[in-house]
């Protein structure tokens, strides 16, 4: 069980260098460069020309390419990208038969580098049978794909309640500073949602009234930070009796049965 509230730390300096780059409608790519080594990797391009743009304002050239799970939103740009850059393509070990031009295969808790920078693959399925989450644990970032969003989680295509909620209460575990890059601008209408079950949820409230603000100047609500979703993500905090309760189950009940309602009215829900 989680706290109430639950407030990020101050977030550790990184040697990280992120930036997002918009794409599609409402999709985020990740762009990040080590500033040891200049190693550039990019997560979930779904198309190139946006990266390539990016590249090229920075003068970076494209090392690394990193795919969470294999929907066209989040390797369209794969192919592109490694035939002009030669980047090296990683992906999840569960899903390698789908990720194009994959070179590498990441298996749950499998190390690799970005430059001299650690990262660690944590398998969450549920959204699809193969998603990988990227951890930088010395970095305090996590690159959640379509499994966790800022105020949500992803529709479960190929996965059941059970598998999603194990999958997010791994990424729940980790420590409250850690910055959470999701693969799309869902935050807004995630928070419409979460607001219908939490009214008096105050972090909630004043989340809500930032993202407002920051949508207003039509700058991005990422990242956020497991802290934050801890306390105001409803998907996160299936487990708390009052959540319970305003769903219709029992206080101390299951809360893969809490989980799977609330996914269920957020499918529903037209706001």
């Amino acid at each position: 069980m989680i706290p109430a509230t639950a407030h990020p730390a101050p977030r550790p300096a990184t040697r990280l260098d992120i930036q997002l780059v918009p794409a599609l409608s409402d999709n985020y790519i990740h762009l990040m460069r080590d500033a040891a080594t200049g190693t550039v990797a990019v997560v979930d391009p779904s198309e190139a020309a946006p990266v390539v743009d990016a590249l090229a304002r920075r003068g970076w050239t494209l090392d690394l390419i990193l795919n969470t799970h294999h929907h066209g939103d989040h390797v369209g740009g794969n192919l592109d990208l490694k035939a002009r850059y030669g980047s090296a393509i990683i992906g999840p070990a569960a899903d390698r038969d789908r990720i194009p031009g994959l070179d590498r295969a990441i298996a749950d808790g499998e190390t690799f580098l970005v430059g001299a920078c650690p990262f660690t693959g944590i398998d969450v399925p549920g959204h699809t049978r193969g998603h990988i989450a990227f951890h930088a644990a010395e970095d305090a970032a996590l690159f959640s794909g379509d499994t966790l969003f800022s105020l949500g989680c992803g529709r479960l295509f190929e996965g059941t309640p059970d598998q999603m909620w194990r999958s997010l209460t791994r990424l729940r575990a980790l420590p409250g500073e850690t910055a959470v890059y999701c693969g799309h601008e869902y935050t807004a209408g995630n928070g419409r949602f979460a607001l219908t079950l939490e009214p008096d949820n105050a972090d909630l409230t004043a989340r809500m009234a930032a993202v407002a603000a920051l949508r207003a100047a039509d700058r991005p609500t990422l990242p956020t930070t497991i802290g934050m979703e801890r306390a105001t993500n409803p998907f996160l905090r299936a487990d708390l009796p009052a959540l319970a309760t305003t769903v219709g189950l029992a206080a101390d009940g299951d809360p893969v049965a809490v989980f799977a309602e609330i996914r269920r009215r957020k499918d529903n829900f037209r706001g």
